[in-house]
């Protein structure tokens, strides 16, 4: 019986024996394993909180461009950062990216065709959260940790619209690196499952496989969208047998003998049998209050004597040797002097309650190491006995250095943040404030604009804004640099400051324009009042390196009269003002009203029916019929424009030509003319209508067109059948060098040049000499008065003669009556057109009235 009692002691001594081993290996395994995940929640966190920052930044600017991106993208790398790119993607297409370089292969990739991120980059848009994904293979070659940050911009009507994603890539090996799983010395073998952060479900992309097969201590990675499972097993395995086994068998057949031995020894032997089980039975004490301490490290302290029992492990914590007596100084002298008044106060607390002693101090190994410990204890007395204290410590130092490093972790944690939080203040300025002068931009503006103009009817006024435009800073920034321009738009800058005087709203919006808001009560003249004090101010010079500049301001100016109208129609309704001033001189203010508005509105619809009137090729040629001055016979055609409106019918040029000449399209609508006027000619021959020429008008735009010549060498035309008539001739006088050369190619291919409107004041008799054109032609505003004033027939005489006497064939225009007719043949002119022979008609009525006239001739 006695056997079987031993023998299962001896099996169940070793069963906790291995059960205490395990649960330490564990322990160590998963200390280490904690250090690795803190790291890991801490790079990937961090990583992705410094993109944080960039998508505060897009929500403000959805329209940034590469430069901008890279300009903001560029803080966030450098550092502790792992971040290998990051590309913003508007619409789910990479359009944006920095860095570029090694990069440049993933511009233009589509999430949404490809296989590999299309789940991951719907799932941030659809659940409107940051997902990480990975690893994943890149486009641009290698593998990262893929932070895909939905973005959603506010739109119209103060709703979001999904903007796009901007996707951060945490290079991989650099990530592993950092948080130290790629330490050699790190004596276990980690494996990572969860890929795309779905957790223990997930697929494992780190470590041996065969980690999660061997009953691995595990942790959990948390990560903003997900987590990652860690699992880790020593280097070589979880160890089969404990270190002291074969120590602690040994002691148990020892024991065993002890009880065996007694019944096969004699009896002088049974004395040494009660000795030895004595002692046995202190050992066994000793080993079950060191197993209730932890059993790691166990020592006994003599509390009469001071003398201390260290075992091995004990000993090995303080780097000492086994085997020898210790004491008090033992213990006292290892302790670091920083820790030891601590140490012995927990020491002097336990004493005096009673109570357990529970401690944790610093100790210096003999070879210089520090290592941190940690001891518990109790008191026990026994009669007899001295009181002595009994327990166990155990070396703490990986967990002091974990929390050391988790706590430095949070701290640089809270250190970006606030970095972050500083650099999106310093972004939002930015992106609000004009770099130049410090005034807010357009976009500050559009911010403050509705709730400016709401304050101001709150207080029982009205929001006014004021357009200002710089005059002649183009002049300055061409002719001294834009240093000078720069510097004329901070000094309009401080003007507009100091004469709102704080109590408005200052912006710059433009090149040269700026804002400025501010509220009016009653009467308005105190607008009148500041636009013309800003006028009188920006009218001083200002001087930039020795030069004297000067420049100007037109103001547009436009009051919220409390309408039913949004406030950011105060600017359109300031730009039409401003408009309008320009328009009329230039340096001077305009208020806006209700007629600017209806003129406006009409331009732009005239603007509109011209341009769908091109594009219908809806003007056209009407011919107004020219006649030899002696045989009335028909010696040639004007082609005047008209627009056949299809709503208005035939509209004359004093309805289309002002607003044809601001959008830039009179040179389109000659061109055209004259390609109809050419075809209609080709069909009149073809019908045997004899026409001998047609003349065209011909702006002087078209005349400084590099293109002319060519244009009109690829249309044919028969020498002596087309006449140009110079319509503008106030640029004859001034014309430049091009222009005269284009003159003389027009000659060279044919064409005759005819001077229109002469005796108006704007040719001359230099201009004559100078172009040489086959005839001039004189303004209806001459002929019309030569049947009542005698005065107006010299003149016309006059110009008849020097036309003459310059071999120019003279034509007059304006003949109303066959008085008209009689007065010039007499005076000797050449060709005449007006009512009184015919009116303009279009091809086919100038046809009908060619035939008739050649009827009544034969008849």
């Amino acid at each position: 019986m006695a056997v079987l009692v031993i023998a299962i002691s001896a099996v169940f001594a070793d069963h906790q024996n291995k059960v205490v081993s395990d649960q330490a290996a564990r322990a160590d395994v998963l200390a280490k394993v904690n250090l690795i995940r803190a790291k890991l929640e801490g790079n990937i966190n961090g990583n992705l909180q410094l993109v944080q920052g960039l998508v505060a930044a897009v929500v403000t600017e959805p329209y940034m461009g590469q430069q901008r991106f890279a300009s903001l993208a560029s803080n966030l790398f450098g550092g502790d950062s792992q971040l290998k790119n990051i590309a913003g993607a508007p619409d789910l297409v990479i359009s944006l990216m920095y860095p570029m370089e090694g990069n440049d292969k993933a511009i233009g990739l589509d999430y949404r065709k490809d296989e590999r991120q299309r789940a991951g980059a719907l799932r941030a848009r659809d659940e409107r959260k940051l997902i990480l994904a990975g690893p994943v293979d890149l486009r641009q070659g290698g593998q990262g940790f893929v932070g895909r940050i939905p973005v959603f911009v506010r739109s119209a009507g103060n709703t979001e619209r999904f903007w796009g994603i901007i996707s951060a890539v945490v290079d991989v090996q650099r990530l592993y690196k950092a948080s130290g799983l790629l330490d050699d010395d790190l004596g276990i073998d980690i494996a990572l499952i969860g890929k795309d952060a779905l957790g223990p479900s997930g697929e494992q992309f780190f470590g041996n496989e065969g980690v999660g097969k061997s009953d691995p201590v595990t942790a959990d990675v948390l990560l903003p969208s997900g987590s990652w499972r860690i699992a880790a097993i020593p280097k070589n395995g979880w160890p089969s047998t404990p270190a002291n086994a074969w120590l602690l068998r040994a002691i148990m057949a020892a024991a065993g003998a002890l009880v065996v031995i007694p019944f096969l020894v004699t009896g002088r032997l049974l004395g040494e049998r009660q000795r030895n089980y004595a002692e046995l039975r202190r050992l066994s004490r000793r080993l079950e209050l060191a197993l209730e301490a932890s059993a790691i490290g166990v020592w006994e302290h003599d509390l009469a004597t001071n003398e201390l029992a260290w075992d091995d492990r004990v000993n090995e914590i303080y780097g000492k040797p086994t085997g020898e007596r210790r004491g008090y100084l033992d213990w006292a002298g290892a302790i670091h002097p920083d820790d030891l008044a601590g140490a012995n106060a927990d020491f002097d607390s336990a004493m005096a309650s009673g109570g357990p002693y529970l401690s944790e101090y610093r100790i210096i190994r003999p070879d210089g190491e520090i290592r941190h410990v940690r001891s518990k204890a109790i008191i026990y007395r026994v009669a007899n006995d001295t009181p002595k204290m009994i327990g166990a410590e155990w070396d703490v130092t990986s967990d002091v250095l974990l929390n050391k490093d988790l706590v430095r972790a949070k701290q640089l944690s809270e250190s970006k943040n606030a970095e972050l939080e500083s650099a999106k203040a310093r972004i939002e300025h930015i992106a609000l404030h004009d770099s130049l002068t410090g005034l807010p931009n357009r976009r500050y503006l559009d911010q403050v604009l509705e709730d400016y103009a709401a304050n101001a009817r709150r207080l029982g006024g009205y929001a006014a804004l004021l357009h200002i435009d710089l005059d002649r800073f183009k002049h300055i920034n061409d002719t001294l640099g834009h240093a000078a321009g720069d510097a004329m738009l901070v000094h309009a800058s401080t003007v507009l400051r100091s004469k709102v005087n704080g109590e408005g709203f200052v912006a710059r919006i433009g090149g040269d324009e700026f804002i400025v808001l501010c509220v009016v009560h009653v009467d308005i003249k105190q607008l009148a009042l500041l636009a013309d004090r800003v006028i009188s101010q920006m009218r001083e010079p200002v001087y930039y390196q020795g030069h004297r500049c000067r420049f100007g301001v037109s103001v547009g100016i436009a009051v919220d009269n409390g309408k039913d109208i949004e406030a950011k129609h105060l600017l359109v309704n300031a730009d039409i003002a401003l408009y309008r001033a320009k328009r009329r001189g230039r340096n001077r203010y305009e208020f806006f009203t209700e007629a600017m508005q209806s003129e406006i509105v009409d331009t732009k619809r005239i603007a509109d029916e011209i341009l769908g009137g091109l594009e219908r090729n809806e003007f056209i040629p009407f011919y107004q019929p020219q006649f030899d001055a002696k045989t009335l016979e028909i010696v040639g055609v004007e082609a005047l424009a008209r627009w056949r409106h299809p709503a208005k019918g035939i509209l004359a040029p004093d309805v289309f030509l002002r607003t044809a000449e601001e959008l830039n399209v009179v040179s389109v609508i000659d061109r055209t003319i004259l390609e109809q006027s050419l075809s209609d000619f080709e069909a009149w021959s073809a019908a045997n209508i004899h026409i001998p020429r047609v003349s065209v008008n011909v702006s002087a735009r078209r005349l400084q067109d590099e293109g002319l010549i060519k244009s009109l060498k690829k249309l044919n035309i028969r020498k002596g059948t087309v006449s140009f008539e110079l319509v503008e001739s106030i640029f004859l006088d001034e014309n430049d060098d091009f222009v005269t050369w284009n003159v003389e190619q027009i000659k060279e291919l044919g064409i005759d040049v005819e001077i229109d409107d002469f005796g108006t004041g704007y040719a001359s008799i230099v201009s004559l000499l100078k172009l040489q054109p086959r005839r001039l032609k004189i303004d209806r505003q001459l002929v019309i008065p030569i049947v009542k004033s005698p005065q107006r027939r010299q003149v016309v005489s006059s110009i008849i003669e020097i036309g003459k006497s310059l071999g120019i064939e003279v034509v007059a225009e304006g003949v109303e009556t066959m008085e008209h007719a009689r007065i010039l043949k007499s005076l000797g002119c050449d060709i005449l057109q007006g009512y009184a022979f015919g009116r303009a008609l279009d091809s086919d009525g100038l046809k009908a009235f060619a035939r008739s006239r050649r009827l009544r001739a034969v008849s």
